[in-house]
């Protein structure tokens, strides 16, 4: 997909585009009402979809009773699928006369900070990009010393030339054109670096915005741990398949002749 760069598509349809808030979720039904309730408070936000990733406890009838739409998986997906599941549902409810809404992802675990991702909107809203990531401030009780970070940072660098601040942020709008090009998206932990890289290198405009949101880290004991260790493992893998990806299309632009050129009669 070749991408318009952001300031080529401002619209005065702007001012009818609506924002679908997409939260996957797996047993957050401790927190979920209240980041609901928040994320409804957004401007521009007409729906709020929660997308139950196979949760064992109330999540999805917490979710329905603060207000939101809520469809579940049976069983637990992982956070990308819950993504695509979302994105699917709101181009449902989306309508041939206004333009498709702008998607919201943010984490189940927000709670009443949850509206301080309003901010991600109106870079993307106005134009000016195509993905706005959230800047989130230091969070008390983390326990990582910024490894993983560090590493999906540097390939993000390699692999675009842009440096992100916090490449791992989950909290992000785009718009559906930009969605659409990071799908499939990449599996587990590596779907931000995933969709980060896929969307640079296809010419999309990425912002940083920082946004006063507190959600629960990972803390220092084994549990935060083996969370780490799993999202180094996902993000390597997300890094290795586009390096493999870009070698194959570079052979393929090397080894195959340019196609003939076609004949009329």
């Amino acid at each position: 997909m070749t991408s318009e760069p952001a300031a080529q598509r401002r619209s005065p349809s702007r001012a009818r585009q609506r924002v679908a808030v997409i939260v996957p979720a797996k047993d957050e039904s401790r927190r979920i009402a209240a980041t609901v309730r928040s994320a409804r408070a957004i401007p521009h936000v007409d729906l709020v979809l929660v997308v139950d990733d196979g949760s064992v406890d109330d999540t999805q009838h917490v979710a329905r009773e603060a207000g939101a739409v809520v469809v579940r998986h049976s069983h637990n997906r992982g956070k990308a699928a819950a993504m695509e599941t979302g994105a699917a549902v709101v181009a449902m409810r989306d309508v041939a006369d206004r333009p498709p809404r702008l998607l919201l992802f943010i984490d189940g675990d927000l709670g009443d900070t949850a509206v301080n991702t309003a901010p991600l909107v109106p870079p993307v809203l106005e134009g000016h990009a195509d993905v706005s990531i959230a800047l989130l401030p230091p969070q008390p009780g983390a326990g990582g010393r910024g490894f993983v970070v560090g590493a999906a940072r540097r390939a993000i660098q390699r692999a675009t030339g842009w440096t992100p601040t916090q490449p791992l942020s989950g909290m992000r709008c785009l718009t559906r054109e930009a969605f659409e090009a990071a799908t499939p998206l990449a599996r587990g932990w590596g779907v931000e670096t995933g969709m980060t890289i896929d969307l640079l290198r296809q010419g999309f405009i990425a912002v940083e915005v920082p946004c006063e949101l507190r959600h629960r880290p990972s803390g220092k004991d084994l549990k935060g741990q083996l969370h780490r260790a799993a999202q180094y493992r996902d993000v390597m893998l997300a890094v290795s398949s586009r390096r493999v990806r870009s070698a194959v299309g570079g052979a393929r632009e090397v080894v195959l002749p340019p196609p003939s050129p076609r004949t009329h009669r």
